[in-house]
């Protein structure tokens, strides 16, 4: 069975010897491991497109761990681990060196560009907030620009508003939207609090549960008691066999089949379908008399 080049979400590439809880020493090994001249890049996609060479897949995926921590230093102002960031980066990384065709032109760097952003990206959407600030394409773009043009902390004023949404062909009441959502941030729905004094406020402690309202618990009983003694007299005006028929295939814990009747009966499972519905209908009228 041939080898394939796998792209492996937990996996991520790392010198011989270098210890991943230590992120310095694996930026420092990152950026010992040399760059490749042009032909040597070539040969090498060459190798791994045209002979499945797992050797060459790696060579060039250590050559470019550099550029994917010059792009993740570019995500810090989000909040996130930089070692995530990176681990993110070079996975797409490893998917830009499987998709990559060295008989185009371009260097490898130009071409893993857009893979390793993309799966910073993601990463970015799937942990800035609990709640997803952007699901569609124009909300993730719209996102990562509204980022970009923020030059200061504070809303927007007005013309910036304006501004940035001529800039990004959007409304301004697009970018009115994102920016709440940019601004908002997560609040547990039952947060502890240390002691009996500390004010703290949850949701759990201002959203109303209707369910437990005294009076809907009083009434919902009511009804439910009210339903089963209307059922119950109305089972109680069917003959004995229609009475039998009901109690054994709805109201009975060993539910019958129709041929379990039919057997006990002496008669077709049709008849008995036709004795259930002629019974049901009779419950029917005496409940909502």
């Amino acid at each position: 069975m041939s080898k394939e080049l796998t792209v492996k979400n937990n996996w991520l590439p790392v010198p011989a010897g270098v210890d991943l809880s230590g992120l310095d020493q694996y930026l420092k090994h990152a950026n010992k491991v040399p760059m490749l001249t042009e032909t040597e890049e070539k040969d090498l996609a060459a190798r791994l497109r045209y002979q499945n060479d797992l050797e060459a897949a790696q060579t060039l995926i250590m050559s470019h761990l550099r550029f994917v921590v010059k792009i993740a230093k570019g995500f810090t102002g989000y909040g996130l681990p930089v070692a995530d960031l990176i681990q993110e980066g070079n996975i797409g990384l490893m998917k830009a060196v499987k998709r990559f065709d060295p008989s185009v032109g371009v260097r490898l760097v130009s071409f893993a560009v857009h893979w390793i952003k993309a799966e910073m990206h993601e990463y970015v959407l799937k942990n800035w907030r609990i709640v997803k600030i952007a699901t569609t394409k124009s909300q993730r773009k719209l996102f990562f620009n509204l980022r970009s043009s923020k030059q200061r902390l504070g809303w927007f004023t007005q013309e910036e508003i304006e501004s940035v949404a001529k800039d990004l062909n959007v409304k301004p009441e697009v970018v009115v939207e994102m920016e709440k959502r940019m601004n908002a941030y997560d609040m547990a729905f039952d947060a502890p609090s240390e002691s009996e004094n500390d004010e703290v406020y949850s949701p759990s402690m201002y959203l109303e549960d209707h369910s437990a309202s005294p009076e809907v618990q009083i009434e919902s009983e009511e009804l439910q008691h009210k339903m089963h003694t209307s059922l119950q007299d109305a089972v109680a005006t069917l003959d004995d066999r229609s009475k039998d028929i009901i109690t054994s295939r709805w109201l009975g814990d060993d539910k019958k089949t129709l041929h379990d009747l039919a057997g006990k009966y002496n008669v077709s499972a049709e008849r008995i379908r036709q004795l259930e519905n002629m019974a049901m209908s009779k419950l029917k009228s005496h409940i909502a008399a």
